[in-house]
Parts: structure tokens; C-alpha cells; sequence
């Protein structure tokens, strides 16, 4: 046993092409970092910020309602992680607190018992249910630091993603290709710079495809490789909804097509399988409400869900100067893709489908943005595509054109970012 738990922590290694997908994904962070430093808290940090720290100090705010924000239903994991860091900072600083003078404590602790005495005595809840890390926002250090750093953590770890997949599918420069675009992103970075859902549904849709296909691949060997697959497919699943309800079905669909073009002779227990993990997820997303029968049934009562189709976020998305590398390269990768007959593959064809199905969806119940979801599929596709044009006779013309077009999203990501010009 100790043979075999050693063997697996060897099976990891940090060579070259991990230090630089690690040095790229820092470069992202720095990215984030320096967005963050030019920004200042708005109305709706602090919404994230009072009604996330209420749920891990006081689920029940007001009477009839989950939080002072009412019942959530536009994705209550952005609103957990948003107020996470903040309720532990608190924490840590009434532990140090006991190591300080009087007067130089953080936490002024009497204060706050006697304005919450005043509360309940003039039998104000509103009031005393106020009392939280929202009322002590200005003892709070790095507290948009703080509100921002799961999601810029997130983001590293959807490219740490992204780039697990395409260097597996496609080698080390099919990898780097689709990271460095992912990294030098505005639009990725714009979603990892505030509290929000999109980099969250976009890690769990992502993930859960690829974990369906893993699952799948797995279907071919014994059932006892099943079993850990699965109940990863079901956490990232719940994720996935919890972080927007209305990514559960996109996810459970996609990855129920994906399953069935893989799991030849297993077909009959695929339906089984994602029917499972959908109903792990809803019970995950029922234990982000802490368990409230009401906060949860009222997601499935608001219109959170409901989508339509248009094509202007493509629209939008193509034509924003600060994707220019973005744009040349899905233009270049769709016609690489026309041009060579050896990409007509899995591997390829499965990342360019998924985007196609979710760029065109909108949100019309509740605030999203599907055509986020659809970006790391598209870097998929074009890292894919990109990697057997290195392959071809002509590999340093593909090197070089990949390299200049890589380099316009670098540049055009820069200079989108605020006091360097």
C-alpha cells in the first residue's frame, strides 16, 4: 500500500512544459492582480459581500428569506466563495485580537455586543442581523483583494484545465497555444476580476464535458475505474449548478452526447450514469443552501433557467479589438480545419460542437453569460487544429504564423489594461 501511494505521488512531474503552463497561468494572475489594484468596491461587491458572509454566519438574515438579499436563484456558489475569505478573515482576526492591546484590536467586540443588545432589544432583526462582516467592512483589510480572489483562483484553475486537456489531446504546443490564448484574455480577465458566476459555470461546464469523456474511457475497463470517475463527475456537476442552475442541463446534455459517440457496447449505461451525477448535483446545490427547503425550491420557481438563442454575444465577442489574436485564430483554425483532412477528429470536432451549441444561448431569467462557457471549447478547438498544422511539412511557416497571431492577443490583452499608456 505505501508502495502504491508513493508510485502515484512519482507519477507527478513538474518538468519544462508544466513550468511554463505555470509561468503563463502566473502571468494570468498578474493580469488580475494589477486590474484589481486599479479598481474600488461598487454596489454590487458589496450585495456579494453582505448576503455570502450572511450565509456562513447567519444563514436566516430575515424571517422568510435566506439571506437579507432574499431568496438567491442567479447562482448562489459566486455569493459562498464571494463572502467565504471575508468570514475567515474575520475569524482569523478576532484570534489575533487576543494577542492584542485593547485599543489596537481589529474586532471592536463590545461595541458590536452593545449595538446588537440596542437591536434586539428595540426588536430590530434587520438591524441585528446586520451585524456581520458587512458592518465591519472598514476594520477589513484587502477586502476587495479578498472579494476577488476565488474567482481569480478559479480562473487559474479553468486553465490549469484547459491546459490538462489540449496538451493530452494534442501535445505541449497544441497546450501552450490554447493557454497563452486563454491567459491573455480580457474577457476572461473581466470575469475573474469581480464577483460573478461565468468563470464558475464556465469551469464546471468545461470540466464536466471532459469529465464525461473520461468517464466514458473508463467504461471500457473494469467497473472498479468507474466508481471514483463518477462521483468526480457528480461534484463537478454540482458545481456547475451552483454556480448557475441553468448550466446543469447544458452540461448533462452535452456531456450525454459526448458519452454516447465514446461508450461503444456501453451505451445502455450512459443514461444511468449522467441521471446519477444530475442527481448528486441538485443535492449539492440543496446542501449550498444550507439546506432550506424554501431557498432551494424558489430556484426552480424563478425563471433562472430559461434561455434563448442569438448571435450577438459572438457578434461582440469577435469584434472586440482586444480579441483581435482570438479572432484571426479561430478564422485561421476553421480554415486549417477546411483544408486538412487529418483534423476531422474527436478530439476536434467535440470542442467545436460544444462552442457552437453554447455560443448562441442567452439568459433572459436571471443574469449569465453562456458565451463564456464557450470559450475555453473554442481555445480547445483551435489549440487542436493549431497542433496538426505543426505537424505538417511546412511546420516552421505554421510555427511562425501560430506565433505572430499569438502575439497580436498579447499585445492587444496588455494594452487593454489600465495605466500602462
Amino acid at each position: 500500500m505505501m508502495t502504491h501511494r508513493f508510485g502515484i505521488l512519482r507519477r507527478f512531474r513538474f518538468n519544462l512544459p508544466q513550468r511554463i503552463a505555470a509561468g503563463l497561468l502566473a502571468l494570468f494572475l498578474v493580469q488580475g492582480l494589477w486590474l484589481t489594484s486599479h479598481q474600488t468596491l461598487t454596489d454590487r461587491d458589496y450585495q456579494y459581500a453582505r448576503c455570502g458572509s450572511e450565509m456562513w454566519e447567519r444563514p436566516s438574515a430575515l424571517s422568510g428569506y435566506f439571506t437579507s438579499c432574499g431568496n438567491i436563484h442567479d447562482g448562489i456558489l459566486a455569493y459562498r466563495l464571494a463572502g467565504l475569505p471575508l468570514t475567515l478573515n474575520l475569524v482569523a482576526e478576532r484570534g489575533m485580537d487576543l494577542f492584542r492591546k485593547p485599543e489596537d484590536r481589529v474586532v471592536q467586540t463590545a461595541a458590536l455586543t452593545d449595538r446588537t443588545s440596542t437591536a434586539l432589544m428595540t426588536g430590530s432583526e434587520s438591524a441585528a442581523s446586520d451585524l456581520s462582516t458587512w458592518e465591519l467592512r472598514h476594520q477589513l483589510t484587502h477586502m476587495l483583494l479578498l472579494l476577488r480572489l476565488p474567482f481569480l483562483l478559479a480562473g487559474c484553475l479553468l486553465g490549469g484545465g484547459l491546459w490538462w486537456v489540449t496538451r493530452r489531446l494534442y501535445g505541449n504546443l497544441g497546450g501552450y497555444t490554447a493557454l497563452t490564448l486563454y491567459c491573455f484574455s480580457p474577457a476572461v480577465l473581466r470575469a475573474c476580476i469581480a464577483p460573478n458566476t461565468e468563470v464558475l459555470a464556465a469551469l464546471g461546464v468545461y470540466g464536466g464535458v471532459y469529465t464525461c469523456i473520461g468517464v466514458a474511457h473508463a467504461m471500457q475497463g473494469p467497473c472498479r475505474k468507474w466508481r471514483p470517475r463518477i462521483v468526480l463527475l457528480t461534484l463537478i456537476f454540482g458545481a456547475a449548478a451552483a454556480a448557475h442552475i441553468a448550466a446543469l442541463p447544458v452540461v448533462a446534455l452535452l456531456g450525454l452526447a459526448a458519452m454516447l459517440w465514446v461508450a461503444e457496447g456501453r451505451r445502455s449505461q450512459v443514461f444511468s450514469i449522467v441521471l446519477a451525477a444530475v442527481a448528486g448535483a441538485l443535492f449539492v446545490v440543496f446542501a449550498c443552501y444550507g439546506f432550506s427547503l424554501d431557498a432551494f425550491s424558489y430556484v426552480f420557481r424563478s425563471a433562472a433557467g430559461m434561455m434563448w438563442v442569438s448571435l450577438d454575444p459572438a457578434r461582440r465577442f469577435l469584434s472586440a479589438p482586444g480579441n483581435a489574436g482570438v479572432t484571426v485564430a479561430v478564422v485561421a483554425a476553421v480554415a486549417l480545419l477546411f483544408g486538412m483532412r487529418k483534423s476531422w477528429y474527436f478530439g476536434n470536432i467535440a470542442p467545436l460542437f460544444c462552442f457552437l451549441v453554447l455560443i448562441p444561448l442567452v439568459m433572459t431569467g436571471a443574469p449569465g453569460s453562456p458565451w463564456l462557457w464557450a470559450l475555453p471549447f473554442l481555445l480547445t478547438f483551435v489549440g487542436g487544429v493549431f497542433a496538426d498544422a505543426y505537424e505538417e511539412p511546412k511546420r516552421r511557416l505554421a510555427l511562425g504564423a501560430a506565433g505572430a497571431i499569438v502575439l497580436l492577443q498579447v499585445v492587444c490583452c496588455v494594452l487593454s489594461l489600465p495605466g500602462l499608456l
